[in-house]
């Protein structure tokens, strides 16, 4: 049974930093992808950063580009995303995902994954 629980979350003022974290369990996926998905009040939906098995490749949403990092300790079974230089638009439950790749290498993230219970960031 796969189990993804983010911790991390919270209040803090424009400009600061936050790191989430997201522990995995119940899964042996030689090639996989992860990522952080988050959804605003009203809002849909939308991806973060995801980072993929083996090379590490890492993708993010132009809106977090050059501000948050996403990395993995696979000895910890642990994804991370450190957010530095927060927005008050980057209020949102934020959500880790984990899924197999496709054979041909592509994340199938968001449509086909486990997800985790969500963890609420509020920037002010």
């Amino acid at each position: 049974h796969v189990q993804l629980v983010e911790s991390g979350g919270g209040f803090v003022q424009a400009g600061g930093s936050l790191r989430l974290s997201c522990v995995a369990s119940g899964y042996t996926y030689s090639n996989y992808c992860m990522g952080w998905f988050r959804q605003a009040p009203g809002k849909e939906r939308g991806g973060v950063a995801v980072i993929a098995s083996g090379d590490g490749s890492t993708t993010y949403a132009d809106s977090v580009k050059g501000r948050f990092t996403i990395s993995k300790d696979n000895a910890k079974n642990t994804l991370y995303l450190q957010m530095n230089r927060l927005k008050p638009e980057d209020t949102a439950m934020y959500y880790c995902a984990a899924a197999e790749l496709y054979l041909d290498g592509r994340c199938p993230l968001p449509d086909i994954g486990y997800w985790g219970q969500g963890t609420q960031d509020t920037v002010s």
